[in-house]
């Protein structure tokens, strides 16, 4: 997702390219292919911790919208969800990422 000058600006369109680009590192995280063995562990269980927390959210979203009118419900599953969704996502595929590099290095 390309953000205008504007957009750019704002830090829910900021936050909404990033969850939803697979290919966004962390700060700091640097790349799978040089890391080592440590850089590796440690950024595989950051993904963990981040990914387990982005699918409590999901579920508490879930959870929630059992007891919304089918309005509410309605858009939440039209904002919400599909932003929780790609962020989990995003985290999904980075910690696979890790993974694979630990495996690599084993």
């Amino acid at each position: 997702m390309k953000l205008s000058g504007k957009d750019r600006r704002r830090p829910d369109m900021v936050a909404a390219a990033r969850g939803g680009d697979p290919s966004q590192a962390m700060d700091g995280e640097g790349d799978p292919k040089s890391a080592s063995m440590e850089h590796a562990l440690y950024w595989r269980q950051i993904y963990r911790e981040v990914l387990a927390m982005e699918e409590k959210v999901m579920e508490r979203i879930q959870d929630l919208m059992i007891k919304q009118s089918p309005q509410a419900r309605r858009e939440v599953e039209l904002t919400n969800v599909p932003v929780v969704a790609a962020q989990a996502e995003r985290f999904r595929q980075r910690l696979g990422f890790w993974t694979a590099r630990v495996r690599e290095l084993e």
